[in-house]
């Protein structure tokens, strides 16, 4: 994939792998549209990278969703890649039965459903353009599931088997299709607030990096840190990471 002289639109843009990305793809000489919920976090992202444009607008909602598609089609008749990056983390635990589902946002709606729609209503516009790409972000942990987030490893799976089949539907067309599959990265928003660094975690700007190599090269799957070793790996291989990673649960 070409890195230079794209039109850009990343959700979840404005803070974590979102922005870091961003501020590589603007660098290159790109042009990039963040979207976010917060108009706060928005503002922050223009004043770091005032070349960047920013919609506030919450993906989660099918409204939200046509408020972003009808901007950027208004406004960027050129986008050409489309990088679903937006998401969110929260511990969910079944023995309190539904109470914890309940609680503050969807991520399933947020995760999942948002990935699938927004490719849904931009591949007709991406065929119509030059060197398009879709480039949606799983995790190590739909490989791997953590207990504490059962919901949030269960969408990054399906974003995993989503993606998988999406890039055969289009293998025909011009649009390539990439994965993203992060490990843990500490200073993201993910959990609304900035995740304890660990021996595991690797930065939002690492796993940027990692992207635009990625990218460069065609790499379908990419992945940095302890995710690299998911996506060889054998079923023995990931049932013994899972119990490793879930020893305290």
């Amino acid at each position: 994939m070409r890195l230079e002289g794209n039109t850009v639109v990343i959700t979840g843009g404005s803070t974590g792998i979102g922005f870091a990305l961003a501020e590589r793809l603007v660098k290159l000489g790109n042009e990039v549209v963040i979207c976010g919920r917060s108009e706060e976090k928005l503002k922050a992202a223009v004043e770091k990278l005032p070349s960047v444009h920013t919609l506030s607008a919450d993906i989660s909602k099918d409204e939200g969703r046509r408020r972003l598609f009808e901007f950027v089609t208004t406004k960027f008749k050129g986008t050409n890649v489309l990088v679903n990056n937006a998401g969110i983390q929260r511990h969910i635990d079944f023995r309190k039965g539904i109470v914890d589902l309940l609680k503050n946002e969807d991520e399933i709606e947020i995760n999942f459903r948002s990935q699938i729609y927004l490719s849904a209503m931009f591949i007709p516009v991406l065929m119509k353009q030059k060197d398009p790409a879709i480039v949606n972000v799983s995790s190590g942990l739909g490989f791997a599931p953590l207990a504490a987030f059962p919901v949030y490893s269960a969408t990054k799976a399906g974003i995993h088997s989503f993606t998988v089949s999406l890039r055969r539907q289009l293998r025909d067309t011009e649009i390539k299709v990439f994965e993203v599959v992060p490990p843990m990265v500490y200073d993201t928003g993910l959990k609304g607030k900035p995740i304890e660094k660990t021996e595991w975690s690797i930065s939002a700007a690492e796993m940027a990096d990692a992207i635009i190599e990625g990218l460069e090269n065609d790499v379908y799957e990419m992945a940095a840190g302890a995710s690299k070793n998911f996506l060889s790996a054998s079923k023995r291989d990931l049932d013994k990471a899972f119990e490793d990673m879930n020893r305290r649960f």
